[in-house]
């Protein structure tokens, strides 16, 4: 018995050594966890499309980055401020077509895709970014037998895409450097 905890300890410390130096080798070569974006504006109005799927998460994401976030829906505030920017979408759509089919005409393959459209501006009009399309596909294998669990990853791949989307829009957000 107390040979095994011997063995264990030295693991022990063994693997806390490996750690540190994976942390110290990782944290010298400049590697960092991608955190928030920082971004050159503090409050945002989004309009257009903004009850789509795609634009409420947008909405979570940019208040989660510590923007304050106007909609239509939104009362302008006493002081006047409506956003110092305004974010236009101009499209959120999703896509499902057949890509594939047997012999007998049987569906065995779709594409998913989401399209997304938007562009940025000041309160002003100057245009920060011109009219962006975002454009994802997914391939999805289709069987007549699974129908509900095909449903199910449908439903799971566009929530993936729909988020991808939204961290791209972030990166393209945060690359704006001056107003």
């Amino acid at each position: 018995m107390h040979g095994t905890r011997s063995v264990l300890s030295r693991r022990t410390v063994w693997l806390g050594a490996l750690a540190g130096a994976c942390t110290a080798a990782l944290s010298g070569c400049g590697f960092a966890l991608r955190g928030a974006p920082k971004l050159a504006f503090e409050s945002v109005r989004l309009q257009g499309s903004e009850a789509t799927p795609v634009a409420r998460e947008l909405r979570r994401a940019l208040e989660g980055a510590g923007l304050r976030v106007f909609t239509s829906a939104t009362p302008t505030s006493p002081e006047g401020d409506s956003g110092q920017v305004v974010m236009t979408v101009v499209s959120d759509q999703r896509e499902k077509t057949v890509v594939g089919q047997t012999a007998a005409g049987q569906v065995r393959e779709m594409q998913l895709r989401t399209r997304f459209t938007f562009r940025l501006a000041t309160a002003a009009g100057k245009s920060l970014l011109d009219a962006t399309e975002l454009l994802l596909e997914r391939d999805i294998s289709f069987t007549e037998t699974a129908v509900l669990a095909k449903e199910a990853e449908e439903a799971l791949l566009f929530r993936d895409m729909q988020s991808d989307i939204v961290q791209q829009v972030m990166r393209r957000l945060a690359a704006v450097q001056a107003l």
